[in-house]
């Protein structure tokens, strides 16, 4: 019997940390690095440490955003996705409030690890990655659990959360912890890494939108209502392949390289789906399908020009 409530236990921490979500929050990391060694400037500790830190930020912002939802009362009886271990009952808030932490504290000694490896002495850089690491920790927190106020995530936000730290700031800082310096072409695949990952978002949300508007949860989806959020995600995917064809005709590149656009094919029928139906089970699946096609794109991409 204590050997199955513990089993049930670990099993709702699994549920909280929402694994499948964990590729995602390697894509920019693998892109920045894959960036890194076309420069020949390619550290395999900052690689790894990289990882285990957005890998631990994620976990914190899924902990954070199933107690925020919970306090918030914007999961119901009817939400569509998977089930919470907050509102759900399998985890008090207690002992999420205290998840949180820890796995905070885990995120920002990973981080710290990072910063001395990419860095060693450089105190300057170290204390500039600092704040954008505390930047990063907040708006992990903040997306569901406000701060004094509506929390961003509920008021039509996140998307400019999610395309500048799983895009620009974390493709670009992860290059920068490799090279130590910046350019502007790589901020063409960095933004291009950031747009999928917003289409992602996007596709949650429109799944969840009546539940969502229902519950007081604003996000840009609801805003601006389910046909226009399609054309919005039409044109999520538009720029992030045409930013990716400029960069790839700029640098230039070998053919290998231009792998990454085979992912085009899932994406646009992913999106075709959005239009066809409003069956969550369905839009769950094209949830996932769109975030392994970003999470390929960055792998083929990286692959195409670590061996350039």
């Amino acid at each position: 019997m204590e050997q199955l409530a513990k089993r049930r236990h670990y099993q709702a921490w699994v549920l909280a940390a929402r694994p499948r979500t964990l590729p995602l929050a390697c894509a920019s990391i693998l892109l920045g690095s894959g960036l890194a060694a076309s420069a020949d400037a390619f550290n395999s500790v900052v690689l790894l440490l990289s990882l285990l830190t957005a890998v631990a930020l994620q976990v914190l912002s899924n902990l954070a955003n199933d107690y925020g939802d919970a306090a918030s009362g914007a999961d119901d009886e009817q939400r569509i996705g998977p089930a919470r271990a907050v509102s759900s009952g399998l985890l008090s808030p207690e002992a999420m409030r205290r998840g949180m932490m820890m796995t905070a504290v885990v995120a920002a000694l990973f981080g710290l690890l990072l910063l001395f490896a990419a860095f060693g002495n450089q105190w300057g850089q170290i204390l500039t990655f600092i704040l954008l690491g505390a930047a990063a920790l907040l708006a992990a927190v903040t997306y569901t659990v406000g701060l004094g106020g509506t929390p961003y995530g509920y008021r039509g936000l996140g998307d400019i959360a999610v395309f500048m730290f799983f895009g620009v700031l974390g493709v670009l800082g992860t290059y920068y912890l490799h090279v130590q310096q910046l350019s502007w072409l790589p901020f063409l695949p960095a933004a291009a890494c950031g747009l999928l990952a917003t289409a992602v978002l996007n596709v949650n949300n429109i799944r969840d939108i009546e539940s969502d508007a229902r519950n007081g949860k604003i996000t840009l989806a609801v805003r601006l209502g389910r046909a226009n959020a399609i054309n919005y995600h039409w044109t999520l995917l538009g720029l992030a392949l045409l930013l990716t064809v400029i960069y790839l005709v700029v640098l230039p590149v070998p053919l290998l390289s231009w792998s990454c656009l085979l992912v085009a094919k899932p994406l646009t029928d992913a999106a075709r789906t959005l239009s066809n139906t409003r069956d969550g089970a369905t839009l769950t699946g094209m949830l996932k399908k769109t975030a392994l096609s970003t999470l390929l794109y960055s792998v083929l991409l990286s692959i195409g020009l670590a061996l350039f």
